[in-house]
């Protein structure tokens, strides 16, 4: 039973964002017309904070989190970012009677244990799997290697915020740089785990499909492709992504219908998996998966939106945002819609990201004439200070832009990323016909 208020006539439902992020302003600016609307951001996000009642604190201490929502009375908690699912936050406040979008600890441990989830796969032979093996010294990490004829990819078990996977032939020039880029995961415990996993390479095209769920049902949304890589060709330091596009239809141009179902059976598969292993899954599960000669594969799942992902999906979403989580939280999810366009994003991010000696400056947005284009800017990585907004270390806006076609899309955002003045950077191929393209023909290639 979720309370309601009477607002000017309407009724109406207190409904808490927690994160500070775009993929947060994304979420919050799809609930803020249709609900009372409270944020709890670590830094003080230039767009929702304009939309929104708002606390400024570390999202980490899910305690505080909790006693802020008891505070105002909140109905429901929509968890952005992965770091305080891991922390429990979503046990937490239901502990104070709040209903929350985000699942639990354990069943979070899909996205904070890599090894619980490959291990899942094994126990409940759920389809779409990889060669993997989980390793806490240097001397098995060496051995398995010496005797592994295929390329790999490195990644620490625990959260890296994206950015501690390495692959070989990509940013590890052979196995030799994977045994020590192994050793120093496990030697620094990288990601809060002495461990580390060493997978296959795959060959293909990677692509990722959200769902909403409610413990038992799972809703797809349309696929959508980042573009992790920090500069125009894909290359460059793989970094929380650059940008990503979606397509009319909900596919992607080398994504077919049946291979986007498979790959939606695979989730299934699994949140009926975790129910069973750990708890009832519900809130945004991410797969991420690579289309190879032999159908989707399973890279890794996240606990939350993809980020910029989300800046796809949610602009695009019939359904009110807000019905969607209330048939989340009462487990009888059913029909979500979408408008039928394509959808292009494009991160700007200070000069030299991932490495940049811009942080703390200030930068123009001019939000004005970027909606007057049609195109929308989500708040990343900033601040909003008395003098503007300030740049940080790390991506700063997203600017998205819908059409009838991919390239209509790309077209607007681009024109959108002009109306951003300061020392700042994004790739200007994504969404672009020619790296769309080049992904169709490098799928065609893999499947002859």
């Amino acid at each position: 039973f979720i309370k309601i208020y009477f607002i000017q006539g309407e009724l109406i439902m207190k409904v808490l964002v927690v994160g500070t992020g775009a993929r947060e302003h994304a979420i919050a600016d799809g609930l803020k017309d249709d609900v009372e609307l409270y944020c709890y951001m670590s830094k003080v996000n230039p767009g929702m904070s304009k939309i929104a009642e708002f606390k400024q604190g570390d999202e980490g201490e899910v305690e505080k989190v909790a006693e802020y929502a008891a505070e105002k009375g909140i109905d429901i908690a929509f968890i952005g970012p992965e770091a305080p699912l891991g922390k429990g936050i979503v046990d937490e406040l239901q502990k104070n009677g709040i209903k929350c979008v985000g699942s639990t600890q354990s069943a979070a441990r899909i996205e904070t244990d890599k090894s619980f989830m490959r291990k899942l796969f094994e126990d409940y032979e759920i389809e779409g799997s990889l060669i993997y093996k989980v390793f806490d010294n240097s001397e098995d990490v060496s051995k398995f290697l010496d005797e592994f004829d295929r390329d790999v990819v490195v990644k620490p078990v625990g959260l890296t915020g994206g950015k501690g996977v390495k692959i070989v032939g990509d940013h590890l020039k052979d196995n030799e740089e994977a045994k020590e880029y192994s050793c120093e995961v496990i030697d620094n415990v990288m990601g809060g785990f002495a461990q580390v996993i060493i997978e296959e390479r795959l060959i293909g095209e990677e692509f990722t499909i959200q769902a909403f769920c409610d413990g038992k049902h799972l809703v797809p949304m349309p696929a959508a492709q980042d573009h992790p890589h920090a500069f125009e060709g894909d290359v460059g330091a793989i970094t929380g992504g650059m940008g990503s596009y979606s397509d009319v239809g909900g596919l992607l141009p080398f994504l077919s219908q049946k291979n986007y179902d498979k790959a939606v059976k695979i989730m299934q598969d699994t949140i009926e998996a975790i129910a069973k292993e750990a708890e009832p899954y519900k809130g945004i599960l991410y797969g991420q998966f690579m289309l190879t000669s032999d159908g989707p594969k399973l890279i890794e799942y996240n606990a939350r939106f993809g980020d910029p992902e989300a800046m796809n999906v949610l602009p695009l979403l019939k359904t009110p945002l807000v019905d969607v989580c209330k048939s989340i939280v009462d487990g009888n999810l059913d029909t979500v819609e979408f408008e039928n366009k394509a959808s292009v994003c494009k991160y700007i991010v200070p000069d030299g990201y991932p490495e940049t000696e811009y942080a703390g400056e200030l930068i123009e947005v001019d939000e004005v004439a970027i909606e007057k284009l049609g195109a929308k800017v989500f708040y990343a990585a900033v601040s909003a200070e008395d003098d503007g907004i300030h740049l940080s270390g790390s991506r700063a806006l997203g600017i998205v832009a819908s059409g009838e076609s991919i390239g209509e899309a790309e077209k607007v955002a681009e024109k959108a990323c002009e109306f951003v003045k300061g020392n700042v950077y994004h790739r200007r191929d994504v969404g672009t016909a020619e790296l769309v393209n080049k992904r169709v023909e490098h799928m065609k290639e893999i499947l002859n």
